[in-house]
């Protein structure tokens, strides 16, 4: 496999993120994750009963980023060795917003939508530009291709979020 371009838009970041071909589909996921935490910012700038806006993030993270956070956990940190601060990080982070999507089963406020969002775009961020590079230098190559043998199983299709609040005026 060769090296792949993913660009991802990493706020000011210029230049596309260098991404090897195996963890090339958690990349492509955290696509879909920047766009969630701009969905809920668009939302709550758009007027959008916050109430939607939650059962969005509910239905976000039960149809997308609970498997994703379960892959990185379960199938490339089982890679990495034994106490590396990266992957405990990722783990950290990955349980720190999973707590905050938890608050809003509960309560749903705009400032915990905010602190959610926020959360999911610095994580991907670190993940890009820190943790998947470390990754990509410290697993082996033939480890790599198992990593990507595991990330290309076919996900069953979760559908899509009917209601674009994002792109409509409360």
């Amino acid at each position: 496999m060769h090296e792949t371009t993913l660009i991802l838009d990493m706020g000011n970041e210029t230049n596309p993120i260098k991404r090897s071909p195996q963890l090339t589909p958690l990349s492509r996921e955290h696509h879909e994750g920047l766009l969630f935490g701009w969905k809920i910012k668009q939302g709550l700038k758009n007027g959008t009963d916050i109430n939607t806006i939650g059962r969005f993030v509910q239905w976000f993270w039960a149809s997308h980023l609970h498997e994703h956070f379960r892959l990185e956990e379960q199938v490339l940190a089982a890679y990495m060795p034994a106490g590396d601060l990266q992957v405990d990080r990722m783990i950290n982070e990955h349980q720190e917003i999973e707590a905050l999507i938890h608050i809003n089963e509960n309560i749903v406020d705009e400032a915990n939508l905010l602190n959610i969002a926020d959360a999911i775009a610095n994580h991907i961020r670190f993940e890009e530009r820190e943790f998947f590079p470390h990754a990509e230098s410290t697993i082996s190559l033939e480890n790599l291709d198992k990593i990507y043998d595991q990330l290309s199983i076919e996900k069953p299709l979760t559908g899509n979020w009917k209601d674009e609040f994002w792109m409509k005026k409360a």
